[in-house]
């Protein structure tokens, strides 16, 4: 049985072998054996490890050695001092039980079986090297294919030029248009796909090597999609149907339907989905419409998906999706609900928003001997306390007189913005952690930490000049 050493700080030891116990208790059988060692900081969080390497030389007799999840720095040093893995637990205590509950470890959301295509859909109007510039951005959020898309009525001149300039970039390709001359023109120029032909155009599939993207000749037509398929099987050549998603009030319970229907004749055939009419053309987060449509798209086996990232409200569709296939990939591989697997798709609300209770905040603050602040939100509100007391409060105005920072301002500027994450998490049921960014799935940003004490350096500054003008103005020529 592994032996685990639990370092943490004076605030939170009390709360740690709480839920240890509880951890344990919940377990016919003890799940590891535990040790908790209280490193000597007040809040874990300030834990480095060059301070943690002083303070404790070695360990003896332990497998593991967990540290809390906020403790910045490189871990190896660490490892390579005490000779057995370290890492980082949750940044909450409360979230213990559902870390052991994976065996300490992040789900493996490496794999999955979606081909993202990622559409730029105004190519036409920009230069290659905003559209290369666009394609690289596009792979960072996930897509495996750059999708060229064709504008109606409008000339692309360089397109063949893109096409070349792209896969010499090293990205796969494909075009999207409804003019059969762009689409053989694309396929001579090194396309990998070509959306979309049907029918009436598919003689382009025999002219050029490009994969075609199979649609109805007619808008919802399954029948005329399935003589493309057959024209295809029978000759043995490789291709990828698309049924068309349509947009709500425009047939889109009824596409569904044929995805279904396109799958139970065909088990076998590659299946795309265009997710744009949905993520686009609707005004609601794309978070849950990519997590709804991916549910389907696991179920109905679609191997590819072609996104767009037009609309504002959908500028990260294409990383979304990315998110969505392996979660949904994992799960169905677990046979498991998808809950658990990730954050990347809960942009607005958190699953456990209020780890503490206001009681169990209150605790915590009657504990407090320093005069730093701290803040947390429970159900309740926001509360802010040290050791002069704690204030509860929904809007972060009322809090200001009871501070006493008016001569602060540095500490003034911080528990403003702070405050202000804190009141956001708790109207939008979020988890709020001090001194962190609060997180909005793949829309959230890398914490900056030299920003965040910039504020106090700056305050240092104008202090010392205050002071510095001070002295002057005081300060008297000498007279004889």
């Amino acid at each position: 049985m592994n032996r685990l050493l639990f370092l943490t700080g004076k605030l939170a030891e009390h709360s740690l072998r709480q839920i240890l116990q509880s951890i344990q208790a919940a377990h016919k059988h003890s799940p590891f054996e535990y040790e908790v060692k209280q490193i000597g900081v007040s809040v874990a969080a300030l834990m480095t490890p060059p301070l943690i390497a002083r303070r404790l030389p070695k360990v003896d007799n332990i497998d593991k050695v967990i540290l809390p999840g906020l403790c910045q720095g490189d871990l190896a040093p660490l490892e390579a001092q005490w000779g057995v893995p370290v890492e980082r637990g949750p940044k909450d205590l409360k979230d213990l039980p559902q870390y052991f509950g994976q065996q300490g470890k992040a789900p493996d959301l490496t794999q999955h079986s979606v081909t993202i295509f990622a559409e730029i859909v105004d190519a036409p109007d920009l230069t290659i090297a905003q559209i290369i510039a666009k394609a690289r951005h596009f792979q960072q959020q996930g897509a495996d294919v750059i999708d060229l898309g064709c504008l109606p009525g409008k000339s692309f001149a360089h397109m063949t030029d893109t096409v070349r300039a792209l896969k010499a970039e090293g990205f796969r390709v494909s075009v999207d248009s409804m003019r059969e001359e762009d689409l053989l023109a694309a396929g001579k120029a090194g396309a990998d796909f070509l959306l979309s032909l049907h029918e009436k155009s598919l003689w382009i599939a025999d002219e050029v090597a490009s994969t075609p993207i199979l649609i109805p000749a007619k808008p919802g037509s399954l029948a005329s999609l399935q003589r493309s398929i057959e024209h295809c099987l029978q000759r043995g050549r490789t291709f990828i149907a698309d049924p068309i998603l349509d947009p709500i009030h425009f047939g889109f319970t009824n596409s569904i339907v044929r995805y279904q229907k396109l799958r139970k004749k065909y088990p076998e055939i590659a299946i795309m989905m265009g997710v744009g009419n949905l993520t686009e053309l609707t005004d609601a987060d794309t978070t849950g419409m990519n997590a709804l449509l991916f549910g389907m798209i696991s179920e109905l086996n679609i191997n590819a998906v072609l996104a767009t990232s037009v609309s504002p409200h959908a500028c990260e569709a294409v990383a979304e999706a990315d998110v969505a296939r392996r979660v949904m990939f994992r799960a169905h591989q677990d046979k498991r609900l998808p809950r658990g697997y990730s954050n990347g798709l809960l942009g607005l609300h958190d699953r456990k928003p209020f780890p503490y209770s206001a009681q169990e905040i209150a605790e915590m603050a009657s504990q407090i001997k320093d005069p730093s602040f701290r803040i947390m939100v429970s159900e309740e509100g926001v509360h802010v306390y040290n050791r002069e007391g704690i204030q509860h409060d929904t809007d972060p105005y009322r809090f200001y007189p009871g501070l006493n920072v008016q001569d602060d301002a540095s500490h003034a500027f911080y528990l403003g913005v702070e405050l202000a994450r804190a009141q956001i998490a708790w109207q939008l049921k979020k988890r709020y952690v001090q001194d962190e960014l609060l997180e909005w799935g793949v829309a959230s940003v890398q914490q900056n930490r030299q920003a965040k004490v910039a504020h106090r350096e700056a305050s240092i500054k104008e202090r010392q000049e205050n002071v510095r003008q001070q002295k002057d103005g005081n300060s008297t020529p000498d007279t004889e």
